[in-house]
């Protein structure tokens, strides 16, 4: 099977009252390349949440969102900076004497000062955490996944049958190539006959120009090397797995072949034949950027 680099995957998952929510969305890109966002006290997970990732995609480009509710009765304590609190009481009593101020320093107001009271999350158990954070980016990674093959199968389909048109483009270009010479021949003796009137033809003067002319306009090498790289593009799409860029690569051996078709032509029906094949090459092109 292939698979595209579009998807998209969502899972939540509540163990020990906690409710991990993770979600993924994929596009194409040469590597791969994920952006996580979570909440701080899950930033040491990023790591594993990448390893974790590269076991269901090789390539794209990956945004995840991850949000943890914790449900527990007591997730967080204050603390009470004791040695603090006295300095900023020692120097407020400074400040009243030096500017003979009276001292209105009341506790309320005390507690209020950076870093006297603080919270701090309790004592979170990481092997815990992560079995539950562990199962979502799981189970959202295979929804991702099967949303990729889903959208790779139809991928595959269409590209196959732009290669069986591509096909019939190649079937055409060869039958006509032939009959070019034959018609070219015929012209080339039609007009030597009306410049020379009764005079008799030179045959072998005849047959070196047609001879010249077929060197000139064969395409016999191009049309079997689009014929292999068709056939191999089919082979690897049925074969499956990450050949996006194999693909990529064939492609472009494609359009050569059509370019050198289209700039060898001396026939308006093989010219709009090659633009054709060029055309549906481009659009397979396209396609392709979008496979794993």
């Amino acid at each position: 099977m292939i698979k595209s680099m579009t998807g998209f995957g969502r899972c939540e998952v509540a163990e020990n009252s906690r409710k991990f929510t993770v979600e993924m969305k994929a596009v194409n890109h040469r590597y791969l390349d994920v952006n996580i966002k979570l909440p701080k006290t899950l930033n040491f997970f990023e790591s594993s949440i990448r390893s974790e990732l590269k076991s269901y995609i090789a390539r794209g480009k990956v945004d995840i969102f991850i949000s943890c509710e914790d449900f527990s009765e007591k997730t967080s304590t204050v603390r009470y900076n004791k040695e603090l609190a006295g300095e900023y009481l020692g120097y407020l009593r400074q400040m009243a004497e030096d500017f003979g101020l009276e001292q209105d320093i009341r506790v309320t107001a005390l507690s209020k000062y950076p870093e006297v009271l603080t919270m701090e999350e309790s004592g979170l158990d990481e092997e815990e955490l992560w079995k539950g954070l562990q199962k979502a980016v799981q189970g959202a990674a295979k929804m991702l996944v099967d949303t990729r093959v889903a959208e790779g199968e139809h991928l595959k389909e269409d590209l196959i049958e732009k290669l069986n048109g591509m096909g019939k483009l190649v079937d055409f270009i060869e039958e006509r190539s032939p009959r070019l010479l034959a018609e070219y021949r015929q012209k080339l003796e039609e007009r030597v006959r009306e410049l020379l009137q009764d005079a008799a033809v030179d045959e072998g003067r005849l047959l070196t120009e047609v001879t010249l002319f077929a060197d000139k306009v064969c395409v016999d090498e191009e049309i079997v090397r689009l014929r292999s790289h068709i056939e191999t593009t089919r082979n690897t799409l049925l074969a499956g797995g990450s050949i996006g860029r194999k693909l990529d690569f064939i492609a472009q051996e494609m359009n050569r072949e059509a370019n050198t078709i289209l700039s060898k032509a001396n026939d308006l029906d093989i010219s709009n034949c090659a633009i054709e094949l060029k055309t549906e090459i481009e659009k397979i092109r396209e396609q392709i950027q979008n496979i794993e």
